[in-house]
């Protein structure tokens, strides 16, 4: 396995490993927030989306999809997730209109998986290694792509601890 397909994997299995913890949200409960906890799962998928978009974009140039984000607006509707109320250090809100539903989350989480393992496989090496500017550091996509993956991972750990205390069982056994 080359590098470039070693690292669009990692982005991959992560997106398969999250998706284990879907069992039992619903467009009932997607947005419900948990005491004590920072996130809900809706907020995690629209921002994990974005934030594989942003990479992406790195290596092949493209924007956020504007049929899933809608730029600078800190609400999204039925379809779109708000840029700023998914960005990093949003507030999430317990409110179901301002987050697509179940679904889409899923749908949109999943087209930024695929879009950044496609991009990932078809980068060149001299792309994956271009420095590159990330909040206030410097980075290369492809040390962002191990980024995402660990990003995702941590996010997932959220979606464990939401599930827990709203008492949904688990899905490991």
């Amino acid at each position: 396995m080359n590098r470039n397909d070693l690292l669009a994997e990692g982005v991959e299995q992560s997106r398969t490993l999250l998706a284990r913890f879907y069992p039992g949200f619903s467009d009932a409960n997607h947005t419900t927030q948990a005491p004590g906890l920072p996130n809900h799962l809706a907020w995690c998928l629209g921002h994990l989306a974005l934030t594989m978009h942003r990479v992406a974009g790195m290596l092949d140039g493209g924007p956020i999809p504007p049929d899933a984000f809608l730029e600078g607006a800190d609400r999204g509707d039925a379809r779109r997730f708000g840029v700023e109320s998914v960005s990093f250090a949003s507030a999430p809100t317990d409110d179901p209109t301002r987050y697509p539903g179940f679904a889409r989350c899923v749908e949109v989480f999943d087209a930024a998986t695929a879009r950044l393992a496609s991009a990932l496989r078809s980068a060149s090496p001299d792309a994956l290694d271009q420095p590159v500017t990330w909040g206030k550091t410097t980075s290369t996509p492809g040390a962002m792509a191990f980024r995402m993956v660990f990003h995702n991972g941590v996010h997932c750990g959220q979606i464990t601890d939401l599930r827990r205390a709203l008492k949904m069982g688990t899905v490991l056994a």
